[in-house]
């Protein structure tokens, strides 16, 4: 196999004003959507079962074979217009060797071709498989949601189908918590990631700060949508929802990178709350607003299936497959003859926004057509 060869020796740095997972920046580049983000699930095994947990429902307690690793590399050589990569599962890390036989090579290939890498893991497991990766990933990325040990115990064992003990809980949270802290310092970029919910929406202050003592270098803040686990959670309002990144701006460091991910506020919302909100936002330091890869400029290979999705939460049904597909022509056809894609598929250059995806959408705005409004206030 040839590996392509990085365009540079040095690839830009990450920062707010570069985030190559953003859509935009390949929209903007091409003229049209294109395929430069592939994400792999790698697992279905998890030590946890969080409640809100968006591949709740395909998580299992044995795991079949793998598709082999050349299949995937092969693949990845055929898309065009790679940039980035990101690892999920279940836990990636959950198994020694899925670290060794799958993940560090995936990772190497992305080194090698320079382009970034992103892995998504809750950090509890042995420090020692996170150090081999090290010399090759760019982001890891981590879900906290929590206060302390209590929270975790509650919120990341939720669905577990027995009782888990409180003492087991803190445990693997003081490893999460000692794991970041460590691959901070030994130069990894931390991004731990805070959903806004019921739960943690009149707290967001407090796990920001919690979240920096952690040594993370990023906080992203998404919304919870309702799939899979988190399907029959309390949905919070848009007010709830304008209020807690209010009061989150109003007490943070503005120092470290903050970037928000599928917001369900746009600029061609006639609100006024809108509007300010999101004038605030363009105005605040170290604050971005990431559009919503999926379905965008990313898709979801299933490692063991080679089935490909729109995004890992699995919702909507496969629409091609790596073993008789190229991943370009895949996304070509989503983009191009997909009905869900159609509903959804927008862009307002002015406001550097692509759109609700099919969560927002669904969730917030099942009755509005993105595609007739424009952008308001800028």
């Amino acid at each position: 196999m040839n590996v392509l060869r990085p365009l540079t020796s040095s690839p830009r740095e990450l920062s707010p004003s570069y985030d190559p997972w953003d859509p935009i920046t390949s929209l903007r580049k091409h003229g049209r959507h294109v395929l430069t983000s592939v994400e792999f699930t790698v697992t279905n095994l998890c030590n946890m079962r969080c409640e809100h947990c968006a591949v709740g429902d395909s998580l299992t307690s044995k795991e079949g074979d793998m598709l082999p690793l050349k299949n995937m590399l092969d693949r990845l050589e055929e898309v065009e217009h790679l940039e980035t990569i990101s690892i999920t599962g279940g836990e990636p890390m959950f198994r020694a060797g899925t670290v060794d036989n799958i993940i560090v090579p995936l990772l190497k290939y992305a080194k090698e071709r320079g382009i970034r890498s992103q892995i998504n893991s809750n950090l509890t497991m042995p420090y020692s498989r996170y150090e081999k990766l090290l010399p090759y990933l760019d982001v890891m990325h981590i879900s906290f949601n929590y206060v302390n040990g209590d929270d975790f115990h509650e919120v990341g064992f939720a669905n577990s189908g027995h009782a888990v003990a409180k003492d087991a809980a803190y445990r693997l949270y003081n490893t999460m918590i000692e794991n970041s802290r460590q691959l901070s310092e030994d130069g990894m970029l931390i991004s731990a990631e805070t959903m806004i919910n019921y739960r943690t929406h009149t707290k967001l202050p407090e796990i920001h700060k919690l979240i920096l003592d952690m040594g993370a270098k990023r906080h992203e803040v998404h919304p919870m949508y309702n799939s899979s686990f988190a399907s029959a959670l309390p949905v919070l309002s848009l007010n709830e929802m304008r209020t807690a990144i209010h009061s989150l701006l109003d007490q943070r460091d503005p120092e470290v990178w903050m970037l928000f991910g599928t917001l369900p506020f746009f600029a061609c919302s006639f609100l006024e709350e809108d509007q300010k909100l999101l004038s605030r936002m363009r105005a605040e330091k170290n604050v971005t607003l990431r559009n919503d890869p999926d379905g965008r400029n990313r898709v979801n290979v299933n490692m063991f299936t080679g089935d490909v999705f729109v995004t890992d939460f699995a919702d909507i049904a496969a629409f091609g497959n790596i073993d008789n597909q190229k991943l370009d022509d895949i996304f070509i056809d989503w983009q191009t003859k997909h009905p869900l894609n159609q509903k959804v598929n927008c862009y307002c250059d002015a406001a550097g926004c692509c759109g609700p995806n099919l969560l927002v959408a669904d969730m917030y705005y099942p009755e509005v057509d993105f595609k007739t409004r424009k952008a308001i206030n800028l």
